[in-house]
């Protein structure tokens, strides 16, 4: 899949929805996010993502009791080859802050950018077509990917 081909050796942001469409195999989206998780199990590129990303993945599970699918989300992204979930440190919060303040996001997705800058990435993969791009990162997002030639 050539979009995943120019990700190799880079660092890149990941955002929560492209996590589940791959954790639940999102007929619309499953597609087109695991070639990015399979190249990144291969260690052929380095994801992160902020520890704010099990927070949001943890909330539909526990509310409906499915334990299995809980235990899927914290098995990715906290013992996936290539993944790194980054805690959230002062320096993330402020650049958070910043990013906030300069670019009118909302506060999770602030601080998943911030974490994402804070580790060296060039690339965010969403699917929030309203997220603002910040200066040094190039957002990628799945539905443009999705109807790209």
């Amino acid at each position: 899949m050539g979009w995943v081909d120019t990700l190799r050796g880079q660092v890149v942001g990941l955002d929560t929805a492209p996590l589940i469409y791959f954790v639940e195999a999102h007929p619309t989206y499953v597609g087109i996010v695991r070639p990015f998780f399979q190249a990144m199990d291969r260690g052929e590129l380095v994801v992160v993502t902020s520890i704010i990303t099990l927070v949001e993945v943890l909330v539909h599970p526990l509310k409906h009791g499915d334990a299995t699918l809980a235990q899927q989300y914290r098995n990715t992204l906290l013992s996936s080859r290539g993944l790194t979930s980054i805690p959230v440190s002062h320096n993330i919060a402020e650049e958070a802050a910043r990013l906030r303040a300069s670019h009118n996001l909302r506060t999770p997705d602030s601080i998943q950018m911030a974490t994402a800058l804070h580790a060296g990435a060039g690339y965010f993969l969403t699917n929030d077509a309203k997220l603002a791009p910040v200066p040094g990162m190039q957002v990628l997002t799945l539905d443009t990917l999705r109807s790209a030639p």
